[in-house]
């Protein structure tokens, strides 16, 4: 994404120092040198989680750790959370305590992304001697130890591997009993670990890179450049904010692939300067289940959802959330308190965006989407190999995306998190199964003016001398997603093996060699009403397999 300026939203706080090409060009530097650390992750990752499903962020903050860039290839929620956990760091590691070379890490997930899997680095940067800025990078790890992806947790210590905040290097020197402990005590040793490394090798290009821009221009520090950032992006939220009609919509809707369903209730607020979002009314917090999100996810995934809407062209800094005002009770299942666990907190946080959204269907309705067939599905398949080592995948399955005003819900397309999905020949490769067919899931779309997109449907054969362990996160499995503005609903996902009765997501399941496995992810809701669609595109639905039977409805 380039970095697009106004020249006329000079920001409040001081006078602008840099004109609006100057600007643009510093800016697109720092953006580029976070897409190049998150491609040096990507190419030197050793798990699907991030080399095919890209389940990372990078970033570059300045020195007082608001984030002035992030890498295009970002997840939406670590882009939120990723500057608090470096504010968070630099409490307990003030400039004085750090030295060049150093990387400090954590899993915490009250102050991290939510759920231990996902591990945070963070690297200061040093001009000479003084600080200047921060790289950081937060990637899903395949496995973190503990009850590998079960939906019932009795709190954070069946979660898995914690991290406390620590050097993982002092001064370019690498905390090897750390490594030792990490490799212990998770099922994909080198996988973990080789991820972590890659981490490491983005930092490096973000700290060399953005000290690469601070010496050609002159720079003695980035404070200048991110404070004229932040100010003409919050000018620019501001400014969408007061174009928005003023008042107060609301919405609810159900959560369900977990031992109990969640109810979710917002209420979105224009006031003409800031938007104020409340999430009173949720469920509360749910001890023995992981289905819960920590407030700063809460925050990243309902502010992205307002970005979504009002600015999507603005590049993610810290001055377009300013004017965002998000409300979560603690001990709801969206502000919950230690130790209660979150592991599967997607399961709940990706229908925030949405809510924003379907909120706002009737103030805006020319700027929103139908809810599309989320969260994001994955399987963790975990085991041991035939030559007695033990495994552990992690896998993503997409459904199809809502309509909107302007256009089809597209098709096997994550949505609002970023997930790609995993080749069949990946699959095949890391997990001792067979992929005897994958393909859209006819008919899972809803209907409307503009049809929802389709979700996609799989079937697995195990392959396997020994059990194979699974684990789903499987939502809007008992639930359609709905439609928007007279559009119709999606169709759920499903889950069989061997052909038999739909499963329930939040149990454990084993695969015996030779028996089958058939996944099907939900469609997209449909946009508008259905007999407003122009004839030659239903025909062309018809014929082109977008609407039908639904395709192998028995998982055969």
């Amino acid at each position: 994404m380039s970095a697009r300026v106004d020249d006329t939203a000079a920001g409040p706080s001081h006078a602008a120092p840099f004109d609006a090409a100057t600007l643009q060009i510093l800016w697109g530097r720092l953006i580029s040198a976070v897409d190049e650390a998150s491609a040096a992750l990507v190419r030197t990752a050793f798990s699907s989680v991030v080399r095919e499903s890209y389940d990372f962020a990078c970033v570059v903050t300045d020195a007082r750790g608001h984030l002035v860039a992030q890498a295009t290839q970002s997840i939406p929620s670590f882009i939120g959370t990723l500057p608090r956990t470096v504010r968070w760091f630099q409490e307990l590691y003030p400039a004085e305590k750090l030295t060049p070379g150093d990387v400090l890490i954590s899993n915490d997930p009250w102050h991290g992304t939510g759920h231990l899997p996902d591990i945070n680095v963070v690297k200061p940067i040093f001009l000479g001697e003084r600080l200047i800025g921060f790289a950081a990078s937060t990637a899903h790890a395949p496995d973190i130890g503990g009850r590998t992806g079960s939906l019932e947790m009795r709190d954070i210590y069946e979660e898995g591997f914690q991290i406390p905040p620590m050097k993982l290097i002092t001064g370019g020197k690498v905390n090897q009993s750390l490594v030792s402990l990490l490799r212990a005590n998770v099922r994909a040793p080198d996988d973990v670990v080789g991820d972590l490394w890659a981490q490491i090798t983005g930092l490096d290009i973000i700290e060399q890179r953005t000290l690469s821009l601070m010496e050609e221009y002159g720079f003695a520090e980035l404070t200048a450049l991110a404070d004229e950032i932040h100010d003409r992006s919050e000018a620019a939220m501001r400014a969408a904010i007061a174009k928005a009609p003023r008042g107060t919509w609301r919405y609810a809707v159900t959560a369900d692939g977990g031992p109990v369903p969640i109810e979710i209730r917002i209420a979105v607020s224009f006031t003409g300067e800031e938007v104020v979002i409340d999430f009173e009314g949720s469920s509360g917090e749910v001890a023995g289940m992981n289905m819960n999100a920590v407030y700063a996810y809460t925050y990243a995934y309902t502010s992205y959802g307002v970005k979504c809407i009002l600015a999507p062209d603005l590049p993610n800094n810290d001055g377009v959330w300013r004017p965002i005002v998000i409300k979560a009770p603690e001990g709801s299942v969206l502000n919950h308190r230690f130790p209660i666990a979150g592991y599967s907190r997607h399961m709940v946080g990706h229908y925030l965006p949405l809510s924003v959204l379907a909120a706002l269907a009737e103030a805006l309705p020319d700027r929103v989407m139908a809810p599309s067939g989320t969260p994001v599905w994955n399987v963790k398949v975990s085991g041991v190999d035939d030559a007695g080592r033990s495994f552990a995948s992690l896998l993503f399955f997409n459904g199809g995306m809502g309509a909107n005003a302007r256009r089809d819900g597209e098709s096997v397309l994550s949505w609002p998190s970023n997930i790609s999905g995993v080749p069949v020949e990946y699959m095949e490769r890391s997990t001792p199964w067979r992929i005897r067919y994958k393909r859209y899931a006819e008919g899972s779309g809803g209907a409307g003016e503009q049809r929802g997109g389709l979700g996609q449907e799989l079937m697995f054969e195990s392959r396997s001398e020994r059990p194979l362990n699974l684990h789903f996160s499987a939502g809007r499995s008992s639930i359609d997603p709905e439609g928007i503005c007279g559009g119709g609903p999606g169709r759920r996902g499903e889950l069989r093996i061997n052909g038999a009765a739909p499963l329930d997501p939040s149990k454990p399941y084993r695969l015996l060699n030779g028996d089958t496995l058939y996944l099907r992810t939900p469609g997209g809701g449909g946009f508008g009403d259905p007999g407003r669609r122009a004839a030659d595109r239903t025909e062309a639905d018809r014929t082109e397999g977008y609407t039908g039977s639904g395709g192998a409805a028995n998982g055969t």
